[in-house]
């Protein structure tokens, strides 16, 4: 049977990096075909997709993916944790991906999958140093890297794996596999010349980080150079339209309208508030018109600048605390945004190896036949936050795309 390649990402935008990384995955696991689960409307670092998701599904499919898949937004916008396991959820309820593909800033794939086993495992002697340096008031991923640090006793092999991004989601990637006891094998390919907060171009490779500020500055040639054609096409095009959503600062008025509207109680609600952020943030919305102000006011040694843009976009979308634990306990359905002709394909594979599957390829059927609560809650959760999207359009922001744009079929 014909190996399958699943891959996790944001593309955003697609750039020659991930084609590097989907063409060498290949090459190295022999590797026929490619699924690939994306973030839709919004991203893990709490902003905004550059182009919505079925312009990335298009980037995706002109580029060697097969079958292209939403993350739903409750694990898109969430953790790394919650983000990595909502992904390899998905990719294990399919039964026909062999081995998941992710990029790192390290060649040391032992060391990563140390890391992963004493996440996993929570020995009672790492939790303790934990809990320790949690007591000092730094912020969690702090707390973790110190307490591994000590834990592992081997500081000059394991004190710089922590502070990149891709090493981190890794480890979440390994950590997931092992908690869902999945046979997808782990593949882990070196991201080179630049790494994700990058912004620099060096010869043909520029991080998405970069692209997006490029973008931001209209260089137009600069982007050209770093991405495939059809990548640039389809960008410029959404660009040319009115329909890219530049940064979370487009939604800067309707967040501090949620904030000053919301209570106490309410803000208190929200995933990743507590210890008292509730009024921390209450206050700072009373007192300053623009979110990099409030973000200033708000962030501290404790609280992160990923984490109070992951609050934001929480507000903006109105994700409790409660749908955040409900996505923990389910696995999710599996919305797919677009395939090819080898796509259609396995997609009928998928559904004959496993009957049981909830696949969405329309939405509006799904709705009115699904009677999973659950997954009609987080169906609902995808649908708003495309509908929030689309009112940073500079034209056209109509809502319910969810339930009129076709599937993309290459």
């Amino acid at each position: 049977m014909s190996k399958v390649l699943g891959i996790i990402a944001e593309y955003n935008p697609f750039h020659n990096g991930h084609l590097y990384q989907i063409e060498e995955a290949k090459k190295q696991t022999g590797a026929e075909y490619v699924v690939a689960v994306i973030s839709g409307s919004f991203t893990q670092r709490g902003n905004t997709s550059i182009v919505n998701k079925w312009a990335k599904t298009k980037m995706a499919l002109e580029n060697g993916v097969d079958i292209v898949i939403e993350l739903p937004t409750l694990y898109s916008v969430s953790s790394a944790e919650n983000f990595a396991e909502g992904a390899i959820k998905i990719l294990d309820s399919l039964k026909i991906v062999d081995t998941l593909c992710f990029g790192t800033e390290t060649e040391d794939f032992a060391a990563l999958n140390n890391i992963a086993n004493v996440l996993y495992n929570e020995p009672r002697e790492y939790m303790a140093l934990l809990s320790h340096e949690l007591s000092k008031g730094v912020s969690y991923p702090k707390a973790r890297d110190n307490a591994l640090m000590i834990y592992l006793n081997d500081i000059k092999r394991y004190s710089n794996l922590l502070s990149g991004s891709n090493n981190i989601l890794a480890i979440e990637y390994l950590k997931a596999l092992k908690k869902l006891k999945s046979n997808i094998k782990p593949f882990a390919i070196k991201r080179e010349k630049v790494y994700y907060n990058d912004e620099k171009i060096v010869d043909e490779f520029a991080s998405s980080t970069a692209i997006r500020k490029m973008i931001a500055n209209e260089q137009y040639s600069d982007i050209r150079k770093v991405i495939p054609k059809s990548s640039y096409r389809i960008l410029k095009d959404e660009i040319d339209n009115g329909m890219s959503v530049i940064d979370l600062v487009k939604f800067e008025k309707e967040i501090l309208y949620a904030l000053r509207r919301m209570s106490i109680q309410e803000i208190a609600q929200i995933p990743d508030v507590s210890e008292g952020l509730e009024y921390l943030l209450k206050n700072a919305a009373n007192s300053c018109n623009n979110l990099l102000e409030l973000a200033n006011i708000v962030k501290s040694k404790r609280y992160t600048q990923t984490r109070i843009q992951r609050i934001l976009v929480y507000i903006l979308l109105g994700i409790t605390k409660k749908d955040m634990e409900m996505s923990k306990k389910v696995t999710p359905f599996v919305r797919v945004l677009g395939f090819n002709e080898e796509g259609r394909a396995m997609l009928s594979d998928i559904c004959k190896i496993n009957p049981k599957i909830q696949m969405i390829t329309s939405v509006k059927k799904f709705m009115e036949l699904n009677t999973n609560k659950n997954l009609k809650e987080m169906i609902i959760k995808d649908i708003f936050a495309t509908n929030i999207y689309t009112l940073a359009y500079e034209e056209n922001s109509c809502a319910n795309l969810d339930f009129t744009m076709g599937l993309v079929i290459k």
